[in-house]
């Protein structure tokens, strides 16, 4: 597959014809260059199609995928926000607030998607990536998985859902997710509900090629079970390929973390990890490398997100993000990682117990009144 070079091009779209007369929907996210890393032109292309396919009854299941072996999803494309955001430090921006209300409002419309929506997430799934994946109904995982919430280093946070998802996981694990960015396998992510299916890469084609000889109906739970009762075919054959659970090593230890009773018993009980091993050390090497302002929002969110319906979540992480764009960190951690690549973020605190309250208290402050919030009608035709 080609660099996409019409901005057009950077989703494909295709629709296949099943042997009953029903349509899949296929969307290609394709910009291998950049890891199809989720840009706003991508994210404006997705929305309509993506309602479209939702309306059109003649269409069965959604498939999304990315073009190219090594990503589905490399994450949020940040360039365009840090250059905003770079333009004019500690002010409000436009910019950041549209490209995080329709990032958030395509994340959304995937969660609560009625029909059968596919994702394989081969190779890299991360940030923004992951927020297309966490709300699909079959999400697929390969053996070159890696799925992470690495915003850590860049001083935002575990946004597209993060606060939702994070908090619906065994003990311990969104915490320590959240604070180090993990990389995690297909095994992890399947321990942890990130994934439903494992299968080797090579059986995209034949999975394809199945889906159009299914003969789907107009009754969407029965569409939903012929898609897993497919899948959980096919798994049988790769089972032996998903690599071993680099979580369920460290399960005991995690689990410790989830019982924290502050955020630097957290910080001390990750950094003292028994059993260390070469996920263990990156991860420990990640905590002490990101943002103390960005541990304090991770551990708030768990504290806030599990009472929360799924989009007030989004309500809130919009805020949080566009605050989080004004604030600086955000700046500060592209820069080092993206931009100049020194690595050596100067953050605004230099550890978790050096961040006010007030700052954190700041950053969850909603910049809009609710009838004024930019995601104010999200959930509001929910059942």
């Amino acid at each position: 597959m080609t660099e996409a070079t019409n901005p057009q091009d950077v989703v494909l779209f295709e629709e296949i014809a099943c042997v009953g007369g029903k349509i899949i929907g296929i969307a290609t996210l394709n910009s291998e260059k950049s890891l199809n890393a989720l840009s706003l032109p991508m994210v404006e292309l997705l929305l309509p199609q993506m309602q479209q396919w939702k309306n059109d009854h003649n269409i069965a299941l959604v498939v999304l995928q990315g073009a190219g072996d090594k990503a589905f999803c490399a994450g949020g494309d940040i360039r365009d926000l840090y250059q905003a955001m770079k333009a004019a430090p500690d002010t409000y921006q436009p910019y950041v607030e549209d490209f995080f209300t329709k990032e958030y409002t395509l994340d959304y419309l995937i969660h609560t998607f009625d029909k059968p929506v596919l994702v394989w997430g081969n190779g890299i799934v991360m940030g923004g990536g992951l927020g297309l994946m966490a709300g699909a109904s079959h999400r697929i995982v390969t053996a070159s998985s890696r799925i992470a919430m690495p915003e850590m280093a860049i001083g935002l946070y575990p946004d597209v859902g993060g606060s939702w998802f994070l908090n619906r996981m065994p003990e311990g694990c969104g915490l320590f997710l959240g604070l180090t960015g993990a990389s995690i396998n297909s095994a992890d992510a399947k321990l942890i509900d990130l994934a439903d299916h494992f299968l080797t890469h090579d059986k995209k084609a034949t999975v394809l090629d199945k889906l159009t000889q299914v003969k789907w109906g107009n009754t969407i739970a029965l569409n939903h079970q012929k898609l897993t009762d497919l899948l959980l075919g096919m798994e049988d054959m790769c089972r032996s390929q998903m690599p071993p659970s680099q979580i369920r090593l460290h399960q005991a230890s995690i689990s410790a973390v989830g019982r924290a009773t502050s955020l630097q018993q957290a910080v001390e009980l990750i950094l003292a990890m028994p059993n260390e091993d070469a996920w263990l050390t990156k991860a420990k090497a990640s905590l002490q490398y990101g943002s103390p302002i960005t541990a304090h929002i991770v551990y708030r969110l768990l504290e806030l997100g599990q009472s929360k319906i799924l989009a007030d979540s989004f309500r809130l992480e919009l805020g949080l993000s566009v605050q989080c764009g004004k604030l600086g960190e955000f700046t500060e951690g592209v820069r080092a990682l993206l931009i100049d690549k020194d690595q050596k973020p100067n953050w605004r605190y230099k550890t978790v117990s050096d961040v006010p309250a007030d700052v954190i208290n700041q950053l969850f402050h909603s910049p809009w009144a609710a009838d004024l919030h930019p995601l104010q009608h999200l959930g509001s035709l929910e059942h």
